[in-house]
């Protein structure tokens, strides 16, 4: 076996010693931060304790939610809506929309990045050559009278490597890991809003569709209470004030058509665009209040799984550890860069001995770099960069905060819808009767038609009441699915049972 040569064994001896301070990494090591736990509140979203149910109301979208923390977050929870029609808009979403597209790109972009850089960082440079060269060397350096001048071949394989003695390698590519990991949780992030944003579409689409029904219905009640007294006013049973009066409701009611039809337009626009559609492309569906189902059991995960669920908390938390690892690039800056090479190849003063043993030839290297003069300069970075890692400390802060306020708001909102879904049924049934009390009325001649018309159209007023506490229960019932992260985490799980559900039938 051959043994290296005594000349090249001190070049081995400092590469040794620089591999073994290899273990030690300056700057901060990263630790996920703690959920907040307020210690003095009763319930971990909001100030005052909330009943685990809501309140119920009769007909349609009425019943009473259930908010169970034992419950997790389905990833495909828009299905509990029990809507085929969502259900496959939602799908299609996901599959042909350009921020999706966007994002799935950035993380790609990430990996790759991240990729070079561990290629680039964790291994040593490798480099072949070959070449020839026409030299002339000096009189003073050859002794030669005139100087020597000579063609040299040579071919050589050179490496070089730089010693992360201090960490900056690794901590470099731990910045560009945590960007991968920012990137994949913004994909998360886009996922979720995109869902929350049909299924909302969705359901404002149902509303002012029930909206513009029952506006119609009001319409039309109150134009045959005007040719009513119009009829009347022509036989001098009323005056003009009156006819002039139901003109004027007439024409309050009709005034707000215009707004409810623009309103529900823009709404599909807006939900075609979202879907990954042209706005005036054909076959988005309706969407009716009475086919959708609201849910009535609604999960509520404890602050210590919402932080580890939400994707924009992940990825606040992703751009923290980002900032901390450059900050220890900022701290190794600071002190020397170790760098070995080597070379070992063949070199002669003429083509056809360049391949012989004597042509042979190698060195070994060690190189120290130590900052001097730029010293205030790296400090100055270093400086930068802790104060860049409390700027995304104070951001994940801020992120955590708002997650807790929009759970926080949609419980209440949840009891506040059921608290208005009630009030409204209960003026819709109050409505009801009165009609039913003015038709038996009007059928003995107790009452003029003009009582009846109002009555019809009372009634047809208070469904619009109905109609907008109905959906913003189903609206909000969404948004608490989106505060709590969406579910992704149960996504694989989902594509088992849904590939083992195909593969049966």
């Amino acid at each position: 076996m051959s043994r290296l040569p005594i000349e090249a064994r001190p070049g081995l001896a400092a590469a040794v010693t620089a591999l073994a301070l290899g273990g030690c990494a300056v700057g901060p090591d990263f630790v996920s931060p703690p959920a907040p736990l307020p210690a003095d509140a009763p319930h971990p979203y909001t100030a005052a304790p909330l009943p685990a149910r809501t309140a119920s109301a009769p007909g349609p979208g009425g019943a009473a939610q259930r908010l169970d923390a034992a419950l997790d977050v389905p990833a495909l929870w828009w299905e509990l809506f029990r809507s085929p029609a969502l259900d496959a808009l939602v799908r299609s979403a996901l599959e042909r929309s350009p921020t999706l597209a966007a994002a799935d790109a950035a993380l790609r972009q990430a990996q790759a990045l991240q990729a070079a850089g561990a290629a680039s960082g964790l291994w040593p440079s490798v480099g072949g050559s070959a070449g020839l060269a026409r030299q002339r060397s000096s009189q003073a350096a050859s002794g030669v009278p005139g100087g020597t001048v000579y063609t040299l071949y040579n071919a050589s394989v050179a490496v070089s490597y730089q010693v992360d003695a201090f960490g900056a390698t690794r901590r470099t590519l731990e910045a560009l890991q945590a960007v991968v990991d920012a990137q994949r949780w913004q994909l998360e992030a886009a996922r979720l809003a995109l869902s929350a944003n049909v299924v909302t579409a969705a359901i404002q689409d149902a509303a002012l569709r029930a909206q513009l029904d029952a506006t119609r219905s009001v319409i039309a009640a109150q134009r045959r209470a005007l040719a009513l007294v119009e009829r009347q006013q022509a036989a001098g049973a009323v005056t003009l004030a009156a006819v002039l009066a139901q003109r004027t409701l007439l024409a309050q009611t009709e005034a707000a058509l215009p707004p409810l039809e623009k309103a529900r337009e823009h709404n599909r626009q807006l939900l075609a665009v979202v879907a990954g559609r042209l706005p005036a492309e054909a076959g988005l569906p309706e969407f009716d209040l009475d086919g959708l189902t609201l849910p009535e059991a609604l999960p509520l995960s404890l602050p210590s799984a919402l932080v580890r669920q939400r994707p924009d908390i992940r990825a606040s938390e992703a751009l923290l550890h980002q900032a901390s690892a450059q900050l220890g690039v900022a701290a190794a800056s600071l002190y020397p860069q170790i760098t070995l090479s080597g070379s070992a190849g063949l070199q002669s003063l003429s083509a056809d001995r360049l391949f012989e043993r004597s042509a042979a030839a190698w060195s070994l290297g060690a190189g120290l770099l130590e900052p001097i003069f730029n010293r205030d300069a790296l400090r100055a970075r270093e400086q930068a960069a802790r104060a860049a890692l409390e700027q995304a400390d104070a951001q994940y802060r801020q992120t955590v905060l708002q997650a807790f306020l929009d759970v926080a708001r949609t419980l209440q909102a949840l009891h506040s819808d059921a608290q208005a879904l009630h009030t409204q049924a209960e003026a819709e049934t109050l409505a009801q009767r009165t009609l039913e009390l003015v038709e038996a009325q009007h059928r003995a001649g107790a009452v003029s038609v003009l009582a009846l018309l109002d009555a019809q159209r009372a009634l047809q007023q208070t469904r619009i009441g109905r109609v907008q506490a109905q959906a913003a229960r189903l609206a909000d019932s969404a948004a608490l699915f989106q505060a709590l992260g969406g579910g992704w985490w149960n996504r694989a799980s989902a594509a088992a049972a849904s590939g083992t559900q195909a593969a049966s039938n």
